[in-house]
């Protein structure tokens, strides 16, 4: 049976170009315009994933609404923003309403969405799996469920993006190790930006410092890279 996908724009174009990009790729695809529409659908029956814009129609926060909604009825369903906002605090404010991914509109591609969505369910396929054993990596008070993809300092739980997780992941899995921002890109499976892949790593250290002001683990190479250090 198809994976059933549910995305949420208000856009006419997008949300057409979206759902057959998706479609595409053997997904069946429900598309709403407004979060009332959306909510309507979602008290009925929960879809396997939702792909949401954060402003829909006149609610600036409407994809925000609809994320709490979605979070409430279930803790594991993928939920994705794909929005045009850029701002950390709308990114920050996504994470903690449960949110399992952050995408921006002008860097994903429809090549590129599909193949997000696929990374996604293989980690989920691969948490579901009955007698997996959860692979942690641990450095100090760091650790790692590659597993659950969760991520706690000195027992403090941390949210990351996928692609924040899997740039932590590949800087602290060998300390000291210089990690290009084309290995960084490799590793989060990702094609973005060299910019890009800075935003993420300062996003990554602010999180950290939420928990923990002293947080220095993340060393930049300037030109270069950065290393994770004890």
């Amino acid at each position: 049976m198809s994976r059933h996908i549910a995305i949420v724009e208000d856009d006419t174009e997008l949300r057409k170009n979206y759902a057959e990009a998706l479609q595409r790729e053997g997904y069946a695809v429900s598309a709403y315009r407004n979060r009332p529409e959306a909510q309507e659908a979602f008290s009925e029956k929960l879809p396997d994933m939702a792909i949401l814009d954060i402003m829909l129609e006149d609610e600036r926060d409407g994809g925000f609404a609809l994320c709490s909604f979605l979070r409430a009825r279930s803790d594991m369903l993928p939920i994705i923003f794909l929005t045009a906002l850029n701002c950390d605090i709308d990114r920050v404010s996504a994470m903690r309403l449960g949110a399992t991914d952050y995408l921006f509109k002008d860097t994903t591609t429809l090549d590129y969405l599909p193949v997000r969505v696929s990374s996604l369910f293989r980690y989920l396929d691969a948490f579901s799996r009955p007698g997996t054993g959860a692979s942690c990596l641990v450095r100090g008070p760091l650790m790692l469920n590659e597993d659950r993809l969760e991520v706690t300092w000195d027992n403090k739980a941390i949210r990351f993006t996928l692609t924040e997780f899997w740039i932590l992941h590949a800087l602290a899995k060998r300390p000291g190790n210089l990690k290009s921002h084309a290995q960084l890109m490799q590793a989060a499976n990702t094609n973005v930006t060299d910019n890009a892949i800075a935003a993420n790593v300062r996003r990554i250290r602010e999180k950290f410092k939420e928990v923990d002001p002293g947080f220095d683990c993340i060393q930049s190479e300037y030109g270069m890279g950065y290393r994770w250090v004890d």
